[in-house]
């Protein structure tokens, strides 16, 4: 028989983050009422609501509330606790995890959640035929090479014990596991309404969340509707959350200022920032918030000439950062590496590649490209993506790089990435990187690693270094509290590598700013959820319930 160590225990030996074994009732707000409706506004339509598939700022907070995972965080921060696993269990040596369900939660269609749920959901979300942007995520389990591989039909390390006990073995130590475990990916679909859907079930949505669907009009509206039979009690307080799409932002604040709106999803127009932020009663509508983000352009390395390194070397050398932040009012820093400032692991000394004209030509020549040549920059099609792709553009002008933009709706520059041969060059812009989990390890595997570089995936440069892959997994496998140091070198390492190679141009660390309407309550936190992004509608409540 296995050792197993309690929760605490488990902390001491891998350290892992402290955790609290929730039960259901917590984190209740005494002032908030019950009842209600807000709305929600997004320029551009919903791509899906599946949760194997949804990885966007737009559907990510509404897929929380559809959905549950094993884990989850704590409401406004990135503090892990168990979610429908009522508590867990670690072997001693960090191999195999076991999962304790809740009785008695309901999926929306009255079926009761069970261990079988959580390995189809599992099995589902590996599976190559699902194409889920997130499958490389769950790399360290047990029998996830030959489920990628399309050679088996099930995850060979996760196992049903009873029908309230899920056990899952990894086939390495995996220091990121539990965080895995509360992302998206990880939710717990029900087979039969998957079965039932068929390709529609991104449109369908049937989950143990706290909201389910109760219309989708394409082109015009969502309406998440609250689940009287959420397993944990007292949630939500909304009645309903409604999110018009095609809202044009500058409208969607015109409407927020008029009490039409709640919250404008795509955040505050640039263009009017600085008009907000000096009228001292729409300022005090304004919430900031850090986030873990990167904005950065990707280079297809499938693309001739970007599989060049010197030509994406001189792409980096091009692209004056100082001026693009300016863009956006002077809300970001420039970036010289993948990881953000706040990350552990990230690298203090490093300068990156500076902005430099005439080395980027003089690197250019040397590649065999001193008349330039013509390439495709894709933006996403909102304010101000377009603007910093026409920036990007002049910047490359002045190397003799020829780039047409590509500004297209958020889903269709998502599906363009995810394709080998389509884009060439993508500003991630209104899709840059915010970390699912508060650790280094997020910023490569789904973006930057092999298991990325695939059809529908994130990683839209299509790098893959094998032993930069190699070293990542090597860091994640350091679960020895004195361990800690090295792994984070480690990952300063790793991303060093990386720009050597430089399939990225990282660009800029943006802070978050939002708005909320006079009527909406909660506690601030919620309306930057570092998880919830953008909102924590599960918790946020109004405060004008007749």
């Amino acid at each position: 028989m296995k050792n197993l160590l309690t929760t605490t225990a488990l902390i001491a030996a891998l350290a892992l983050p402290q955790l609290a074994i929730a039960d259901g009732h917590s984190d209740l707000d005494p002032d908030a009422q019950y009842g209600g409706n807000i709305t929600i506004t997004y320029k551009d339509d919903v791509a899906t609501l599946d949760p194997a598939i949804g990885y966007d700022w737009q559907n990510w907070s509404m897929i929380k509330s559809l959905y549950d995972g094993l884990m989850d965080y704590t409401p406004g921060t990135t503090d892990l606790r168990p979610g429908l696993a009522e508590s867990y269990e670690i072997s001693e040596d960090g191999m195999i995890f076991t999962f304790k369900l809740r009785e008695g939660v309901l999926f929306h269609n009255g079926r009761e959640m069970t261990a079988e749920d959580v390995k189809y959901s599992l099995d589902r979300v590996t599976n190559p035929v699902t194409q889920s942007p997130g499958a490389g995520f769950f790399g360290s389990i047990a029998g996830y090479d030959a489920m990628s591989a399309g050679e088996v039909e099930g995850l060979s390390g996760v196992t049903v014990v009873d029908p309230y006990t899920v056990e899952i073995t990894l086939s390495r130590p995996d220091a990121t596991f539990l965080h895995v475990m509360g992302l998206n990916f990880a939710s717990v679909v029900a087979k039969e309404a998957v079965d039932e859907a068929g390709a529609d079930f991104g449109k369908t949505a049937m989950g143990t969340g706290a909201f389910r669907l109760g219309e989708w009009t394409i082109g015009q509206r969502l309406v998440f509707e609250k689940n009287a039979d959420y397993w944990r009690e007292g949630l939500p307080y909304l009645d309903s959350v409604t999110f018009e799409v095609g809202q044009e932002p500058v409208v969607a604040l015109l409407r927020l200022q008029n009490g039409e709106v709640d919250v404008p999803g795509d955040g505050i127009p640039p263009a009017k920032f600085m008009e907000v932020m000096g009228d001292p009663d729409q300022a005090a509508q304004v919430i900031e918030g850090g986030q873990l983000h990167t904005g950065y352009i990707t280079l297809n390395v499938n693309i001739p000439p970007f599989d060049n390194v010197d030509v994406r070397r001189a792409v980096n050398m091009a692209i004056n950062k100082e001026r693009i932040t300016q863009v956006i009012n002077g809300r970001a820093v420039p970036a010289t590496q993948p990881l953000p400032p706040s990350m552990p692991g990230y690298t203090e000394d490093y300068a990156g590649y500076a902005y430099d004209v005439d080395a980027a030509k003089a690197l250019l020549a040397d590649a065999g490209f001193a008349d330039g040549f013509e390439t495709e920059l894709f933006v996403m099609n909102t304010d101000p993506n377009p603007r910093i792709a026409q920036a990007i553009q002049q910047d490359l002008s002045k190397i003799g790089i020829t780039a047409s933009i590509q500004s297209l709706a958020q889903a269709s520059v998502i599906a363009a990435g995810g394709e080998a041969d389509q884009a060439p060059m993508i500003w991630s812009g209104g899709m840059a990187w915010i970390a699912d989990f508060p650790d280094a390890s997020n910023f490569y595997g789904p973006i930057l690693g092999c298991d990325g570089a695939v059809q529908g995936g994130w990683n839209w440069s299509w790098y893959c270094n094998a032993d930069i892959d190699a070293m990542a997994i090597e860091a994640d496998s350091m679960t020895d509290p004195d361990m800690v140091d090295a792994r984070l070198q480690m990952w300063s390492d790793i991303y060093m590598a990386v720009m050597e190679d430089a399939p990225w141009v990282p660009v800029f660390n943006e802070q978050r700013y939002t708005m909320k309407s006079e009527r909406m309550g909660g506690a601030d936190a919620l309306y930057v959820d570092p998880v919830s992004i953008p909102v924590n509608y599960d918790y946020v409540f109004v405060t004008d319930v007749q």
